[in-house]
């Protein structure tokens, strides 16, 4: 926890001179109900009650203005932030092996709900951008704030056709997100926003440049990316024409490792969702502060009207 206000820390003193006097009045009530009352007369003025309720209301009077003290100081405690604004690029495989039916109706359809779901969940102020990969890389949709664009472009993509350029996607994301800071250079809103690229996809680069290079030129550009083998795992899935192929993960699991993101595995459109919900908490919060005020405001009330509350039914006074 840290203080914003640490100086207001020094309205402790007040309250803990008050805790003092307290004590010291509590002291002199029973040194002069001793020394100037008659023994039959002691139980009367000092009747005997359970001592613990004498203190309890006062006690959490002072706990209530030492809450009051603490809030005034306007703590933060370290919490998972959420951004307010941020860029997301989510690149799919559309390659041949994408027809493979292990997922319903194919890999691809699958992968593609799947997708629009993520997009759909994201904050309304998050640019979102599409990057489709087969033999070659293109940027289908730049990153925008119109979300029901990227879906319309992610439902429209296919057949599934080609090799698998998984580096020529990381590059295409790369120049994609210069050209869009290079243009919102001016934009203060977008200092900060940070940037992340989530790829898809079921096998081993076939053509295009390497990952390995790609790997470290996102790395160099500060754009982590979190991959996804999507396919059954440890099976062969036969395409609509006979062939099979397996999923192939090493490839996407050093990309993720060097670029600083994170890698998964989903063997099914169930698992590839839960896959995409826990991409969004990853690329949508960061380890912050959040001011916490309100709590200790809340807390320093409920002690008072507890010792209010106490104080009227044992003592049929307020405090």
């Amino acid at each position: 926890m840290r203080l914003t206000q640490p100086l207001f820390l020094l309205a402790l003193i007040p309250v803990a001179l008050l805790a003092v006097g307290y004590l010291v009045m509590q002291r002199r009530r029973i040194k002069y109900a001793l020394r100037f009352a008659t023994a039959p007369m002691l139980e009367r003025l000092v009747p005997h009650r359970p001592r613990w309720r004498r203190h309890l209301a006062a006690g959490l009077v002072v706990g209530a203005l030492a809450l009051l003290a603490v809030a005034t100081t306007q703590p933060q405690v370290r919490a998972q932030v959420p951004y307010e604004r941020a860029t997301i690029l989510v690149a799919i495989d559309t390659s041949a092996s994408m027809s493979a039916e292990d997922m319903a109706p194919n890999r691809l359809e699958a992968a593609k709900a799947a997708a629009v779901d993520f997009i759909e969940e994201l904050p309304p102020r998050y640019n979102v951008g599409l990057v489709s990969f087969s033999s070659n890389a293109r940027v289908v949709s730049s990153p925008t704030t119109d979300h029901a664009l990227v879906t319309r472009s992610v439902e429209g993509l296919g057949p599934p056709d080609g090799g698998t350029a998984i580096g020529e996607a990381v590059y295409s994301s790369i120049n994609d997100l210069r050209q869009i800071l290079e243009e919102a250079e001016d934009d203060t809103d977008e200092d900060g926003a940070p940037a992340h690229l989530v790829l898809l996809s079921d096998g081993g680069n076939s053509a295009g440049r390497s990952p390995v290079t790609a790997a470290g030129a996102a790395r160099e550009a500060g754009l982590p990316t979190s991959t996804i083998a999507y396919g059954t795992e440890g099976a062969s899935a036969a395409l609509p024409g006979g062939q099979s192929v397996e999923v192939r993960e090493d490839t996407l699991r050093e990309l993720a490792d060097t670029t600083g993101g994170q890698f998964y595995r989903a063997s099914s459109a169930d698992e590839l969702r839960e896959v995409y919900d826990d991409i969004g908490t990853l690329v949508g919060y960061h380890l912050g502060y959040r001011e916490i005020t309100v709590w200790i405001v809340i807390g320093a009330m409920i002690l008072a009207f507890v010792a209010a509350a106490l104080s009227l039914r044992w003592f049929a006074r307020l405090i």
